[in-house]
């Protein structure tokens, strides 16, 4: 069955942060523009906007902080004050970004919040200095902050249990929570198995149409994050969970423009991103109060759970789709720690209580 282009999700998104990245490109340099024609190719157009907006916050840093870049309106700035600026102006900007408000409202960035700043700053200066129309790069003399390892969250296989069961029955959800719960119960179940059982992002999830489903072969084709499209397979009780869901589904009459939809919101609109984020934190509060539970979350558990039963890291970082397996091992060096204290106590030299001679 072909798909109708209108309706394509991901073609819908990447159409609304086209025109989004040009709103935000109205209010910096026109020089800017240059370097985000240059980076397109590599780079999805959600990347682009989360650049585009820590570029304008270090330029309205300057515009504020600095007296010499005050006498100038930031639409004005010409390509050659990127070489006025210092490795100490970005390093003053940095500690800016640790705390500061804009339109009464307050913004604090931790370490990883003021490394993805530094990140865009480089990647900025990287292309015009690589191009030859800028003399310096102080970008790439200022150290990367020092990023704590953070542990990563995850259910574990009891509560996994226990989600799925509290999103079946309801249980210990609130009186209003409940008038709902009837309606959306199948969907939820079919949603919250999906991505315990195959780990894809919530962005995947959301795009998913019911063309995409093919239950001959227990897969599903989703887009990943960087635009290529990938098959991903799923187990018996997916297959259950989305069965059951699409037999209720199909009564169900979509909004124009959402008729391919797999999963709908109570609008009979595709779902949101949103939206799966509040529906996982209102059955995931019931099961666990001192895990902060989200979609990714979920990711989480399932690569963890893969890797724990197969010990190869190559599947885990395949089907998770992380481009390079650096990625996965270092969000599960943990439990190949755990494998190799196992190795250590695996081999016996000598039989506990012989004798020596």
């Amino acid at each position: 069955m072909e798909k109708n282009n209108k309706t394509n999700y991901h073609d819908e998104l990447n159409k609304k942060n086209i025109l989004h990245l040009r709103e935000l490109l109205s209010t910096l340099p026109p020089f800017c523009a240059q370097f985000f024609r240059g980076i397109q190719e590599y780079t999805s157009s959600r990347t682009r906007i989360a650049y585009a907006y820590d570029i304008r916050v270090f330029f309205e840093y300057l515009h504020e902080s600095n007296p010499v870049f005050r006498k100038t309106p930031i639409k004005e700035y010409p390509l050659e004050i990127l070489d006025k600026i210092t490795r100490l102006d970005i390093e003053e900007y940095l500690e800016h970004c640790s705390y500061y408000i804009k339109d009464g409202k307050e913004y604090m960035n931790d370490e990883r919040g003021k490394s993805r700043k530094l990140a865009s700053l480089r990647s900025f200066y990287n292309y015009f200095f690589r191009n030859e129309m800028i003399e310096k790069n102080p970008a790439a003399l200022v150290k990367m902050p020092k990023l704590h390892e953070k542990e990563i969250v995850r259910l574990d296989p009891d509560e996994v249990a226990i989600l799925l069961d509290t999103v079946e029955t309801g249980e210990k959800l609130t009186k209003k929570q409940m008038q709902y719960h009837e309606k959306n119960k199948l969907r939820d179940v079919a949603l919250l198995t999906l991505l315990l059982g195959t780990g894809i992002r919530v962005s995947e999830c959301v795009g998913i149409d019911i063309q995409d489903i093919d239950f001959k072969n227990n897969g599903i084709k989703i887009r990943r994050k960087g635009g290529y499209e990938a098959v991903i397979y799923f187990g018996d009780e997916v297959c259950v969970a989305l069965l059951d869901y699409l037999e209720k589904r199909e009564n169900m009459t979509p909004v124009s423009g959402h008729e391919n939809a797999l999963f709908l919101s109570m609008q009979n609109k595709r779902i949101t991103v949103r939206a799966v984020e509040n529906l996982v934190k209102k059955y995931a509060l019931p099961v666990t109060n001192l895990k902060k539970i989200t979609p990714h979350k979920l990711r989480s558990t399932y690569g963890t759970t893969l890797y724990r039963e197969t010990g190869d890291i190559y599947l885990v970082a395949d089907v998770l789709g992380h481009k390079d397996v650096n990625t996965t091992r270092k969000h599960y060096a943990a439990l190949e720690d755990d494998k190799r204290r196992m190795a250590a106590k695996a081999v016996t030299l000598r039989e506990k209580g012989s004798e020596t001679d």
